[in-house]
């Protein structure tokens, strides 16, 4: 037994001693494995001199995995709350290194590999990301699905809504300085944790690295806890709900330009798209329905960015920040109230008409349409401005006159 490890266990209680690197290592019943990853990660600190520690985030285990880490001398958290993530956030708290490398615990990822991650750190990285593309999956470590589709679709969709420029975004194993991750301030129990991770390094700015690993068939002797489709979808739910941008704005802005173009379209009269075909009221109807669908979309982008910021869910809305700086209850509604009063006006022109002719057939429709679109438009614009300075004077930032702080 290294000397770290066994300090790192018999020191423990009340000790805030700092140590070069901690192992954490999430575990639920890895009865077959979990002793095989200790030994394996003392070894390559004995190896490689370093000054370390193992942790293992214990979520429950009832088949001994608890007595086997022990043994092999590593310190165990025991966390109550279900989840990687859960187990994951308890370990690293708990844990004492500058930098901390995270692992599972069925021996898919091999622990000798720590001084690669670690030589990385003191090169100046503050993340350090494995790749199991560029190190090579082992026959039968990783189903094909997840292969081919899962992990790579995943990975290009963080990419294009975040930026990472990460290779392998799922992979298990990764390390990252105690520094910034008291910073990222996680919050995911599941296994979206990992892209919680890297979402928020990236938002934060840290120096990120990849180093090529293996992957190898694990030992775990038992099912996986992964579930492909639930765990997939979790992790696509979370990127979405991290991007309004994308979730919100963009389809909202798509579907109201699209309604606008169709109403600005049929308001001189009927088009005729073949001698059959004329798109006339009816299709009018639905570009105002469009339109409007696609402006409650907008606003409800508006609202999302503004809570993802205020909660700190988005580091890196800058401009958002101006923009809030900048906008007034009063902006939005003046806004409204000249939308609503202009389809107000044109809806009582179109009235003074109507009776004029003794309410008999009406033909100006489109006009009525037309005008009643602006009318509803600026009704949501004024309870939208009033909902966004609400969400300001709740969390104590700015919006308008009110003091922005985070």
């Amino acid at each position: 037994m290294s000397k770290a490890i066994t300090s790192a266990v018999v020191d423990r209680p009340g000790e805030t001693t700092s140590l070069e690197v901690s192992v954490v290592i999430p575990c639920l019943n890895e009865a077959n494995s979990i002793g095989i990853c200790i030994e394996k990660a003392r070894k390559a600190f004995d190896a490689a001199s370093i000054d370390g520690e193992i942790v293992v985030a214990d979520n429950g285990s009832t088949d001994g995995s608890i007595e086997i880490a022990e043994s092999r001398g590593a310190y165990v958290v025991r966390v109550e709350q279900p989840g990687y993530g859960a187990a994951l956030r308890e370990g690293i708290r708990a844990a004492r290194g500058r930098f901390i490398i995270m692992g599972d615990a069925d021996d898919s990822y091999d622990f000798s590999e720590i001084p690669r991650f670690l030589e990385k750190w003191r090169e100046g990285y503050e993340v350090v990301m494995g790749n199991r593309f560029q190190g090579g999956i082992r026959p039968g470590a990783m189903p094909w699905h997840h292969k081919y589709i899962g992990n790579p679709g995943l990975t290009a969709l963080l990419n294009l809504l975040f930026h990472t420029g990460i290779g392998d975004s799922h992979c298990g194993m990764r390390g990252f300085s105690r520094a910034v991750f008291d910073q990222l301030d996680l919050r995911s129990t599941g296994m979206e944790f990992a892209s919680e991770f890297i979402i928020k390094a990236k938002q934060l700015g840290a120096r990120t690295s990849e180093v090529p690993i293996t992957l190898w068939p694990d030992k775990r002797g038992r099912p996986p806890h992964l579930r492909s489709f639930r765990d997939g979808w979790r992790h696509l739910r979370f990127m979405l709900l991290y991007a309004p941008n994308w979730l919100f704005l963009l389809p909202g802005a798509a579907v109201t330009l699209t309604g606008l173009s169709i109403v600005f379209w049929l308001l001189p009269g009927p088009r005729h798209l073949t001698r059959t075909i004329v798109l006339d009221l009816h299709t009018m109807i639905f570009g105002v329905i469009f339109t409007l669908l696609g402006a409650q979309i907008i606003s409800v982008g508006f609202f999302a960015k503004v809570f993802s910021y205020l909660e700190r869910f988005d580091r890196s809305g800058i401009s958002l920040r101006r923009w809030l700086s900048r906008f007034k209850l009063e902006h939005g509604l003046l806004l409204g109230a000249v939308l609503f009063l202009s389809g107000l006006a044109g809806s009582g022109s179109v009235l003074w008409h109507w009776a004029a002719s003794g309410f008999g057939e009406l033909h100006e429709v489109r006009e009525v349409l037309f005008w009643s679109m602006w009318l509803f438009l600026g009704v949501q614009v004024i309870f939208s401005s009033f909902f966004l300075s609400m969400l300001g004077i709740s969390r104590g930032t700015f919006i308008g006159d009110y003091e922005l702080r985070r």
